[in-house]
Formats: structure tokens, C-alpha cells, sequence
């Protein structure tokens, strides 16, 4: 029977709570993950007493994740194609495994950091998630983990990842910095070469405003060919920012534009929304830049690219307070996410979308279902590009299933 990859000391094959990878506030447990977290354990006791098993073992079985899928279902409704035969029969959840093995599961916003960075401030995120993730509570916490080693183990061995992008994040302090364009290409070559096919894409991150930022795009355009681009128009995530900027800035963010263009790599990742509580005075001169209103012209002046906002500008990176979930119970509108949704209406264009960061089903209100079918009605892609923004792991939702072969 195949078993699945997670520690020993994760209870359950699937989080029944809402986890977090740092970058946002979890809610508390819901009383239906309460629900499916008992229902989990009687089919547990059920099932795996019938195959010799205690829970524990039979939970990490192919068919202890089949029971989790099977409680999830009766919980919330026939959401999962599940067959009870799975959690019941090993034969039968290895056969479900096998028409599975070649799912195409694209992450396109990944992290490490360079073997050289010093700021111990990044493990905050890591040691934030492991409140809300059991299966790194034991974990001890240093830079290793959220270095390239660990990047290429639990990315390309220990999970079922077919294709990843890797990206960066630009802050006023360049030692800051998780990675500079010729190191996402340098670890592009680098897995690229292990696997003998294309597995790994990369960002280049274009910084309008800094010394040299012109220069640098030149450079990642004739050197480094990156796939995509990736723009923060806070200037960075989570900090009072000097160097913030907007889309449609004619005079200083056109001309990279028109390098883009002529480039041919015309996909443009915006980092919007996701901030962080207090953020009137974490980000005082910049947060107003994390908003869409910047989007519409740029994307009306530039129909040749495609703006790919990252976390559907989700405004918050915690449960939103109760006003703005009143006003979603009254109206449907949702902080800066259902502005985005109207831009196609208010300008004329479609636009192209990532989904927002927290795992979905494990929201206690109907924002999270709501966010993404709110931009995907308008999206050009006619779906959904989904985004871990997991560095390693770190409070991720993994299935830890079979693990995909590196190679190939």
C-alpha cells in the first residue's frame, strides 16, 4: 500500500483548520472542521480496524487520505470524487492513484533564499506558521530551511509538483532581497539540468524607481531570458516602502513597457493587496499602492500585455474585520477584490487573475469561495492560475501523497 510522505506527528492526511504559510491570520477552527476532524477519526477506527491497522498507520494510507476526502464530503457536500471504496480497500486506492500519477499541478509563485542571506527577520514567517501547521511544530528553525536544498526536496521530491515558478521580492535593503534575477536563473539551469526538461520557470523582478532598475531589465532580457515578470508596486511587501510606484506611472513605468513588448515576454505579475495588520502605520506612505485603481489604464494603454495580479488583491492578509464582512453579507462586494472585478466593466478590458493565498475550504465565511469567482467571471485566462506562495512549504496545504519522479 503506498503511504503517504508526512511526518509522524501530523495527525490528520489534510489540515482540519485553516493553516498559514506567515503571510496572512488563520481563523480559528470552524465547528464543520470540527466535525470533519471527528468524522476523520471514526472512519478511521472504522476502516482501518477492518485492515488491521490502527488510526494512526491506516492515516497514512492512500485510503486514510481517501477517509479525509470521504469526511470532507459529508460535511460539506459532494465537493470531492471520492469512492468509499478507496478509503476501504488498499487495491482499489492504489488503482484511484495510478489514474492519477500524471496530474498537472503548476505552482507559479514559489520561494528560497540565496545561500549567502543573513536576515534571520524572514524565518518569522516560517516560525508564524508553525501555531497553525502541526507537521512543523517539531521543526527546528534556521535559514536552511528556506534555502535551495529544501526548495528542491519538498518542491520537486516530496510533492506532487509538475511545474513551478520561482520568484523573488524586492525590499529598500538589497540584503534583504530572497533572490536577484541571475540566481533565479542560475537555480533555473540548475533544476532544469537535474530533470532533463523544463520543470522550473523564473521571474525576473523589475523595480521602477531604483538606480539602475532600466539597466537591470536590459540585462535579464538579453541574459537570463526569464518567462514572466514580477512587480511589487509597494516597492516591498510588508514595509514602509520608498520606492513604491504605480501601473499606469507614464513617464517612469511606460518605458518598461514598451521593453516588455518588445521583448516578447509580455506576462506581468503585480503583487497587490495582502497587508499586513496595522498597515497605516507599518506602510504609511506606501499601502495606498497595493490597491487596483492603478490597473485600468495601464491595462486599456497596453492591450499587448497581460497583467496577472497576484493574490486577487485580496486587501488583507488576516480575517477581515467584522464591518467588511457585513458588508459582504449585505452586497457581495469584497475590499479591493471585487475592484478588481469591475475593471473589465469600467474599461472595457478583461483581466487575468491569481488566486488569493489562503486555502479556501478552510474559510469560515463565503469571502474566499467568493474572491476568486468574483475575477475569474472576467478572466481572460477562462481559469483559475493557482498560487501556494509558499516558501518551502512553510504552512502550505500539501497533500502528502505519492511523490512525483524529479526526472522526466
Amino acid at each position: 500500500m503506498s503511504r503517504l510522505t508526512g511526518s509522524d506527528d501530523c495527525h490528520f492526511p489534510l489540515p482540519t483548520r485553516m493553516i498559514s504559510n506567515g503571510e496572512f491570520t488563520p481563523f480559528p477552527q470552524t465547528e464543520n472542521q470540527r466535525r470533519v476532524e471527528s468524522r476523520i477519526d471514526e472512519l478511521a477506527n472504522l476502516f482501518g480496524s477492518r485492515l488491521g491497522m490502527d488510526r494512526r498507520r491506516f492515516l497514512k494510507t492512500s485510503c486514510g487520505m481517501a477517509a479525509a476526502f470521504l469526511a470532507m464530503n459529508e460535511v460539506y457536500g459532494a465537493i470531492f470524487n471520492v469512492n468509499p471504496c478507496e478509503a476501504a480497500d488498499p487495491g482499489f486506492a492504489g488503482e484511484r492513484l495510478q489514474q492519477m500519477k500524471n496530474q498537472f499541478i503548476f505552482d507559479v509563485q514559489t520561494h528560497f533564499v540565496r545561500d549567502r542571506y543573513k536576515w534571520k527577520g524572514i524565518m518569522g514567517l516560517r516560525k508564524e506558521a508553525k501555531k497553525w501547521n502541526p507537521e512543523l511544530k517539531q521543526e527546528k528553525s534556521d535559514l536552511h530551511k528556506v534555502k535551495f536544498d529544501n526548495y528542491l526536496q519538498e518542491i520537486f521530491i516530496d510533492s506532487d509538483t509538475t511545474l513551478a515558478l520561482l520568484t523573488s521580492a524586492p525590499f529598500d535593503d538589497r540584503e534583504k532581497w530572497f533572490l536577484f534575477n541571475d540566481e533565479i536563473a542560475r537555480a533555473q539551469t540548475i533544476v532544469n539540468s537535474l530533470a532533463g526538461t523544463k520543470r522550473l520557470f523564473g521571474h525576473a523582478v523589475f523595480t521602477p524607481g531604483r538606480d539602475g532598475w532600466l539597466e537591470e531589465m536590459d540585462h535579464a532580457i538579453a541574459d537570463l531570458h526569464p518567462d514572466s515578470w514580477k512587480g511589487y508596486t509597494v516597492g516591498a511587501p510588508f514595509e514602509n516602502s520608498g520606492y513604491a510606484w504605480r501601473l499606469d506611472d507614464e513617464k517612469l513605468v511606460y518605458p518598461a513597457y514598451e521593453k516588455m513588448v518588445k521583448s516578447g515576454i509580455k506576462n506581468v505579475c503585480i503583487h497587490k493587496g495582502l497587508l499586513p495588520p496595522g498597515y497605516h502605520l507599518k506602510m504609511a506612505k506606501n499601502w495606498k499602492h497595493a490597491t487596483v485603481d492603478d490597473l485600468g489604464k495601464a491595462a486599456r494603454d497596453w492591450p499587448q500585455l497581460n497583467f496577472i495580479i497576484y493574490h486577487s488583491a485580496l486587501k488583507m492578509g488576516k480575517a477581515p474585520p467584522e464591518e467588511d464582512l457585513a458588508r459582504f453579507e449585505k452586497d457581495g462586494y469584497i475590499a479591493w477584490v471585487s475592484d478588481l472585478a469591475a475593471i473589465p466593466e469600467n474599461t472595457g478590458l478583461p483581466t487575468s487573475m491569481a488566486r488569493s493565498e489562503p486555502p479556501l475550504r478552510y474559510r469560515p465565511s463565503h469571502i474566499p469561495a467568493s474572491a476568486p469567482g468574483s475575477s475569474v467571471l472576467w478572466s481572460r485566462a477562462w481559469g483559475l492560475i493557482m498560487s501556494s506562495g509558499a516558501r518551502t512549504r512553510s504552512g502550505m496545504v500539501r497533500l502528502n501523497g505519492r511523490s512525483r519522479p524529479f526526472a522526466g
